[in-house]
């Protein structure tokens, strides 16, 4: 099944998105791996035209509600995915984890002529298209980790806007609050 695509009509509109680890691998477990997703976030946002309206980022996947100054969502997409896989390529070979490079280079989900693939190529992106659909994705987003199981309280998860929006802490990265 084709993974859904940013119509070019809604390309300056807000989405939520998920992109995922291929097969759903828990390469995320260290601070390095969260950092390297945050500077590419903050890179977009002063050289792209990212709106970041809210996130989380888990072990294994990353929920954004997202738009673009310019309209070029699509093309943010695949910088962000193009610029994180190549870092996270160097991560885990500098950090000689085997046994997860073993997983991405043996994915049957990996595209076919890819060597090594970190990102599934489907992307599950929705249009944010009323306030309501807004503040359901946006719970739905802090309260991830805590479904989860990692935390108690949305505001604990450092990489999060939750922090953002309930404790008013731009520390880790700024959002574009609605």
């Amino acid at each position: 099944m084709p993974s859904p695509r940013i119509l070019k009509e809604n390309e300056g509109e807000m989405h939520f998105l998920t992109f995922r680890v291929i097969e759903w691998i828990n390469i995320f477990t260290e601070p390095i791996y969260f950092e390297v997703i945050i500077d590419s976030f903050k890179y977009c946002q002063g050289n792209k035209g990212l709106l970041l309206h809210a996130y989380v980022i888990m072990t294994n996947h990353i929920h954004v509600i997202m738009s673009a100054k310019e309209g070029i969502l699509s093309s943010l997409v695949r910088d962000f995915k193009s610029y994180t896989f190549n870092k996270f390529n160097r991560l885990l070979l500098k950090d000689n984890r085997k046994y997860i490079l073993r997983l991405v280079k043996r994915s049957f989900f990996k595209r076919k002529g890819q060597q090594f693939q970190v990102w599934d190529s489907r992307n599950w992106l929705e249009l944010i298209e009323s306030d309501r659909f807004f503040q359901q994705k946006l719970n739905y987003i802090h309260e991830n980790p805590v479904e989860k199981g990692y935390i108690s309280n949305p505001k604990e998860w450092l990489y999060s806007s939750a922090r953002n929006y309930y404790l008013d802490d731009d520390s880790v990265i700024k959002v574009d609050k609605v």
